[in-house]
């Protein structure tokens, strides 16, 4: 299957699990605390946590702010929320426990206002727990007479403490708001972005610099130079000697044949063809890499082959203009591999300018400068002709200036004629060898210059447009949390609706969120790992005993498929184990005594590297408690340590206790 996005979703079989495809770590400072930071900002990042998912964090946040004094009905509103959130009562230890009865006692010190009256409610809620339906009517009205912002923030985050009839009561409600805010923002249209990695910087072949053979010839030309400067003064002089005006006329032959051969000369064999192992001093060119066809330069050939096939111009098919474009194609790819093959740079960080590169070599084509780069050297016929009359002439010219030199004169005259001519021709011809080596180099510098300068800055541009572009369009933390717990509420309904049950019937449930295999994945730095396929595991928890249903979901438009239902006894669940293997992430282990053992990935290693100020084993933390790792294996431990015991511990007549005073 595939995303919309170059991304190939492949699906395994029940309960394996083949990996991830993609990672992207995006680089924000959401979740960022400076360890200098004050109370407030460290309360701020706290809620934030706790509304993107991330509780077991939060309740650190925002605790740490507590444990500085910075003290209100609205912060401790919060930690009780960050303590309550994803946990059931029998989550908690004895000490939080007492905590929360701390807290309780606390509500009198603080001055009215909605976050006072939202923490009573929420202590009102936790005191009639097990009471009869009826008598929660006076704090269900409390709860809707909050503002919205406290009354959905208590219905979150008390979601699996609310049970029974209690949640008999405000189900309804979360489900008319889980299916109004299920595809809000644009969903569909917006969540692949999440999924994009942050594009690395754009970079373009730097010049080479002048190489060792040029600066060797650009020190002996004045040498040479000067050498056919004396040898061509001591001919001329000896002309003028012999016949003035034959010399003049030879002089002025010489001077134009020498020009227009200096002139067309240099188009001829003093400019670059293109980069070749001689130019560059022996530095290594995006035209010669190194082989890497099974690596990064191979991922890099097929993106190119697959954004060329996709951006074809008009009259082309994909097959077409992939043969038109092969030279292109190839010394592209090969640049790009040479510009960013480095470690831990993933090909999908260079996308973007691959794409970039295809759909400028489309608009090129269109213009018809596509292959202006590759003939840019040639030089016409017409040059090449006049280069040699001229240099035929200049022959010529020097052949007849010594003959005016020598005729009529002395045996000696004719010999110093000769030495001249001799002179003349040597340091000339070696003196126009180095000018045109050293013409060449800095043609080529120029040319290499003027290049990269003219690439880069576009594919600055092109860089900028497209990380705006996911910035526009990425979803935050808190809209990609809101979506998946919306797929979990219908999710859970639809599970209680096909087995005709109510609240009232479950003693416990729990809602497990995997990766499904070949997955793209992504998150903001400090942040749990979302996916863009998963699979929504629910354990539901009744006198009868326990049914699991599954099913692999798809993050952008909430498509679900291989859906599974399993049913079994409490003493049927023999043991549940957990293997954490830092090279392929964490494995649940359900053994049942009447089947093979099931293996369930939890979540993926973390391949991706980590930012200088995130820690390994807390990252990992805070994916496994947004996934509802934690609760899901205490409730599985249970059962599998007590059987059918363990209905009499986690019976749902609870008794009260949380008596607010205040």
């Amino acid at each position: 299957m595939n995303d919309g996005n170059g991304a190939t979703y492949n699906s395994a079989t029940y309960g394996s699990n083949v990996g991830i495809q993609a990672d992207a770590v995006h680089n924000s400072n959401v979740y960022f605390v400076h360890p200098d930071a004050s109370p407030h900002e460290k309360y701020r990042v706290g809620v934030r946590l706790l509304e993107d998912g991330v509780p077991s964090r939060a309740r650190e946040m925002i605790s740490d702010a507590l444990a500085h004094d910075y003290d209100s009905a609205e912060v401790r509103f919060h930690w009780v929320l960050s303590m309550l959130s994803a946990r059931t009562y029998h989550d908690l230890s004895a000490e939080e426990i007492k905590r929360l009865h701390y807290v309780s006692g606390l509500l009198r010190n603080y001055a009215q206002d909605e976050w006072k009256d939202a923490l009573r409610v929420t202590f009102d809620l936790l005191a009639v727990l097990s009471a009869p339906s009826g008598e929660t009517a006076p704090v269900l009205k409390q709860l809707h007479d909050l503002p919205p912002r406290q009354h959905d923030a208590i219905l979150r985050h008390l979601d699996l403490m609310l049970t029974g009839g209690l949640k008999d009561e405000l189900w309804a409600e979360s489900l008319e708001r889980a299916a109004a805010e299920r595809f809000d923002n644009d969903r569909a249209g917006r969540t692949w972005a999440y999924f994009e990695p942050d594009p690395i910087g754009a970079r373009a072949v730097p010049p080479r610099p002048v190489s060792a053979e040029a600066a060797a010839a650009r020190a002996a030309l004045p040498v040479r130079v000067a050498l056919f400067v004396v040898g061509g003064a001591a001919l001329g002089a000896l002309a003028l000697i012999a016949d003035p005006l034959r010399a003049v006329v030879a002089l002025l032959v010489a001077l134009g044949a020498g020009g227009t051969a200096a002139r067309c000369g240099l188009q001829w064999w003093g400019r670059d063809d293109g980069p070749g192992p001689a130019a560059g001093a022996g530095v290594p060119h995006p035209r010669h890499p190194a082989p890497d066809e099974n690596g990064f330069t191979g991922n890099v050939r097929h993106e190119f082959d697959h954004y060329f096939s996709v951006r074809t111009p008009y009259g082309f098919t994909s097959e077409e203009w992939l043969a038109h474009t092969a030279e292109v194609r190839a010394d592209l790819a090969a640049e790009i591999a040479y510009l960013y093959r480095e470690k831990r740079v993933p090909v999908k960080r260079v996308t973007w300018l691959i794409r970039y590169l295809a759909e400028d070599a489309r608009n090129r084509h269109n213009e018809g400068t596509l292959f202006d780069q590759h003939h840019q050297g040639r030089t016409s016929a017409g040059v090449k002709v006049l280069t040699v009359v001229a240099l035929a002439a200049l022959g010529g010219t020097a052949l007849y200036t010594f003959g005016t030199a020598a005729s009529g004169a002395a045996q000696p005259r004719a010999l110093w004629a000769f030495l001249a001519l001799l002179g003349t021709a040597w340091s000339g011809q070696a003196s126009a060898f180095l000018w045109l080596k050293v013409r060449r180099e800095r043609y080529r510098v120029a040319r290499e210059t003027q290049e990269y300068e003219d690439q880069l800055t576009a594919r600055q541009v092109a860089h900028e447009r497209w990380k705006a572009r996911l910035e526009m369009t990425r979803p935050s933390e808190l809209e990609m949390e809101t979506w998946l717990t919306c797929d979990k509420t219908l999710f859970v309904d639809e599970a209680l609706r096909h087995h005709r049950l109510r609240w009232r019937d479950l003693i416990a449930y729990t809602i497990l969120v995997v990766p499904v295999a070949r997955s793209r994945r992504g998150r903001v730095r400090g942040g749990p790992w979302r996916y863009s396929h998963f699979t929504l595991r629910l354990f539901l928890f009744t006198r009868d005993g326990i049914r699991e249903i599954s099913s692999d979901f798809t993050f952008s438009d909430s498509t679900r498929r291989n859906e599974h239902r399993s049913n079994y006894r409490y003493d049927a669940l023999s043991s549940v184990q957990v293997t954490e293997n830092t090279s392929v992430g964490y494995d649940l282990e359900l053994v049942l005594t009447n089947g093979p053992a099931r293996q369930i990935r939890v979540k993926d290693a973390d391949t991706q590297q980590l930012a200088a100020d995130e820690n390994a084993r807390e990252i990992s933390e805070i994916s496994l408690d947004s996934a509802g790792f934690t609760h899901t294996f205490r409730l599985l431990e249970g059962v599998a340590a007590d059987g059918k015991g363990w209905i009499e511990r986690h019976s749902p007549d609870t008794p009260a206790l949380f008596q607010t005073t205040g």
